[in-house]
């Protein structure tokens, strides 16, 4: 027998156990909640794809652009599903800090790890055009059969680029037309320039307007756009040179300032720039023939360095062994150098010059008779 007092207290336990559970399941669900917060707050929560993407696309890195900046255009672009997928993949790959500015080939859908890895790929980079010192509007045979790629096909290559199996590019002869039908102030060229090529050969006015320089030129850009951005460009390299004020200084205009460089590119090496700028000028001054092979080569169809007595006899605009004055047009694209030699020729009284040494170096004269000794002297020596 037992009274009501006795009876067991069935429950409780249970329901001490119950709540404990429901307690540490609700601090569980507290912590969790807020380490997903922090992950948030902390960006460690982000939108990735996976894969290496879908579509290729063409991507602008403009100057100055930080690699998140450069995560947001590729998120705008939906290269990646966020800039937090590209900065985080990018934290292992030290490579991702030295990408230039230029333009880009990725695909869109890309996993951050794959955007990363295609960016810094060399051969992603599109739409980089290189002009250096010397090269000319057109390509040039020479007499080895190697070919020198002119402004003109450099220009093309850079348009050029493949998406999704299919190629697009400018091609010369398009940039040749929009030049030769355009007025060049339209396309960027200053207005000194822009007069100064209004009578010359159509086919030739664009010789020597192009600046040595790096670009980088959007592919989807056509012909003008393209012109557009070089001559813009190259205007702002001559200003900064002093054309067309300084041409003042020596008492030239500027169009055959840039005309002097260009030629003083191809006859000697930089050391020699200021002392064959010179020798142009005091010929000039005296009006002597200023007989430079380079000017002769300009329109030979298989040039070499040096001209036959066939190559000086033939007439036109350019031989400078037959005609007074200078050629009607640059002959190349001068370099910066080259043009601040034209600007700053070296004091002297050379009319004569020769290479005399093996490095490229001339040694110049005042008189003839000077100068047929120093060829004489370079020859017996095997340099000339």
């Amino acid at each position: 027998m037992y009274s009501h007092d006795d009876e067991p207290r069935r429950g409780n336990g249970g329901r001490r156990a119950l709540g404990w559970l429901l307690a540490v399941g609700l601090i569980a669900l507290m912590a969790w909640g807020a380490w997903y917060g922090a992950r948030d707050l902390l960006g460690m929560n982000y939108a990735d794809y996976s894969g290496s993407g879908d579509d290729e696309v063409v991507i602008e890195v403009s100057e100055g652009d930080s690699v998140r900046m450069i995560a947001d255009t590729l998120e705008r672009a939906d290269v990646v599903a966020s800039s937090r997928a590209f900065v985080v993949a990018g934290d292992d790959n030290g490579d991702v800090n030295a990408i230039q500015p230029g333009y880009y080939v990725m695909r869109t859908r890309m996993s951050g790890e794959h955007a990363v890895e295609a960016i810094t790929d060399p051969d992603a980079r599109v739409g980089n055009l290189q002009i250096r010192g010397g090269i000319k509007l057109d390509d040039v045979t020479h007499s080895d059969d190697t070919v020198t790629r002119g402004v003109l096909t450099r220009m093309s290559e850079a348009s050029c680029v493949d998406l999704n199996g299919e190629s697009d590019c400018v091609e010369p002869r398009e940039l040749r037309e929009a030049a030769t039908e355009t007025d060049l102030t339209e396309l960027g060229a200053p207005e000194w320039l822009a007069d100064a090529v209004a009578d010359v050969d159509p086919e030739r006015k664009l010789e020597g307007l192009v600046m040595p320089g790096v670009y980088d030129v959007d592919p989807s850009w056509g012909a003008r756009e393209l012109l557009t951005e070089v001559l813009t460009t190259s205007a702002r390299k001559l200003e900064a040179a002093g054309l067309p004020g300084s041409a003042e200084d020596v008492g030239y205009e500027p169009y055959e300032v840039l005309t002097i460089a260009s030629v003083i590119e191809h006859e000697a090496v930089e050391n020699d720039f200021g002392r064959v700028s010179r020798v142009i000028y005091n010929r000039l001054d005296e009006d002597m023939r200023l007989e430079m092979d380079s000017t002769v080569n300009y329109v030979l169809d298989r040039p070499d360095v040096r001209t036959t007595e066939e190559d000086r006899a033939k007439p036109g605009p350019y031989n400078t062994y037959r005609n007074t004055g200078l050629p009607p047009t640059p002959i190349s694209a001068p370099s910066m150098e080259a043009l601040q030699a034209a600007l700053s020729p070296e004091d002297g009284t050379w009319k004569f010059f020769v290479k005399c040494e093996d490095n490229g170096l001339s040694c110049f004269a005042d008189t003839y008779e000077e100068h047929k000794e120093n060829v004489r002297d370079a020859q017996a020596r095997g340099v000339f």
